[in-house]
């Protein structure tokens, strides 16, 4: 940590130019990742054209099934084009527009006008927080009302009355001021607290904070939006408990999550501490597969388990987290980057860490590049546990219906996929299983 302190000083008086403008910088890596981005979309909704399925597919998936999800995924590709741009003009607005700076002297005086007595950096950056997170969420509010009443709905999948939708927003706000807040205000502290070695703590306080953060999700957060009961004593009980023993799995409880009263899609997953597990699956996935499929299903995930895959994706996590206060701490007093922004004399830290996600854009880029490439490998990996467990057939069989029940993309651009899938297509995962169609699957 000492060199680390001596080098941050060094790289930050580089990099505070005032000649350096930063403003520039940003909308420049703003307007070249939307580019790069736009591009790999164009690549992909040519593919969403075909209208015949990979070769893989052909005698498996109806045309008629096939047809219907190249409709859906194209109809996701237009929403995401016009997302996308959307997005991109209103970060480049609010960057143009010196708004930041704008809101900031707003959060303040209604401070001073209202409770003087709280008037300070951290109060403000609450204050400011609140508001930022209310404005940028009505913003994008059309975009979220279209895509779960207007394109879910069209394809059968919405579940969500607009009382529903409504209800969720309201909760999250409350929520983001009730955790949001505090949790704010102790980062704020620490940095300001602890100087130039602040990256040290303020990463060990994260970590602490996700630790609590397993535990106490699914007993206070999730039934707030969810109703998550435990799964009724048979046949699929019986089996997974089987598979959890066989494979030493520290499972503590099997649950059932409402996943319908939103959505028709279907998943599964497990949480909790390294010695006691919880399994939770969707009402829709037993609704609508066989005890075997469920089973096999879930072989893929205690998959993951016992691979390692989520304790190194923990320890990935952590050191990206770490590296990025690190470098958060060469920028947080660089005058030229606040006065970029219109901050004259002021340096607040929340507003920095803001500007410093930006200037970050081309490494996170990089990044959901390469952690896309593990998280593939990592199925490919759990696909290969869950075959050699005898699940070949039935894993199959269910990610066929779950794409099929999901319409989920079944052709891609390989650019496309690389990038932004977190798991293999279908065709691809059937090939690596060895997979030969023997009847289609509806």
């Amino acid at each position: 940590m000492l060199n680390l302190l001596s080098f941050i000083p060094a790289v930050a008086a580089a990099l505070d130019k005032p000649t350096f403008n930063w403003k520039t910088l940003i909308i420049g890596f703003s307007s070249a990742h939307y580019l790069f981005e736009t591009y790999l979309s164009i690549r992909q909704y040519r593919v969403l054209q075909r209208p015949e399925p990979p070769a893989t597919l052909a005698g498996t998936i109806e045309k008629e099934t096939f047809t219907k999800s190249q409709e859906y995924s194209r109809a996701k590709a237009r929403f995401g084009f016009i997302s996308n741009i959307y997005s991109y003009v209103i970060d480049i607005s609010f960057i143009h527009y010196d708004l930041l700076p704008k809101f900031w002297s707003i959060a303040g005086r209604l401070l001073v006008s209202y409770a003087p007595r709280f008037a300070g950096e951290i109060t403000q950056s609450v204050l400011f927080f609140l508001g930022y997170n209310v404005v940028t969420t009505m913003i994008s509010l059309p975009l979220s009302l279209y895509s779960t009443f207007v394109l879910e709905e069209k394809f059968g999948f919405n579940k969500q009355t607009p009382s529903l939708f409504l209800g969720d927003l309201i909760k999250t706000q409350l929520l983001t001021v009730v955790i949001g807040s505090p949790l704010l205000a102790v980062f704020l502290k620490i940095i300001l607290h602890f100087g130039d070695s602040f990256f040290y703590y303020l990463w060990l306080f994260t970590l602490m904070f996700q630790v609590v953060a397993i535990v106490v999700y699914p007993v206070l957060i999730q039934p707030l939006f969810n109703k998550v009961v435990p799964l009724t004593d048979g046949q699929i009980k019986l089996e997974v408990e089987k598979l959890a023993s066989q494979l030493e799995f520290p499972l503590k409880e099997l649950y059932v999550i409402d996943g319908s009263k939103r959505s028709a899609h279907s998943n599964a997953y497990f949480y909790g501490l390294p010695w006691k597990k919880h399994i939770v699956i969707y009402d829709t996935l037993i609704a609508e597969f066989n005890s075997d499929q469920v089973v096999a299903v879930l072989a893929h995930e205690l998959g993951h388990w016992a691979l390692s895959h989520t304790t190194k994706m923990l320890v990935i996590q952590q050191v990206h987290l770490f590296s990025l206060f690190v470098l958060f701490a060469v920028f947080i007093n660089n005058k030229s980057l606040y006065r970029s922004f219109g901050f004259g004399g002021q340096r607040p830290v929340m507003i920095g860490f803001i500007l410093f996600n930006d200037i970050l854009g081309p490494l996170n880029s990089v990044l959901t590049f390469a952690l896309s490439l593990l998280s593939r490998k990592h199925e490919y990996e759990a696909d290969e546990f869950a075959v050699k467990l005898g699940f070949s057939e039935q894993l199959s069989q269910a990610l066929i219906k779950l794409h099929i029940q999901n319409l989920s993309t079944m052709d891609a651009d390989w650019l496309y996929s690389s990038y932004h899938f977190s798991h293999p297509i279908l065709p691809e995962r059937l090939r690596a299983m060895g997979w030969q169609p023997t009847k289609k699957t509806d």
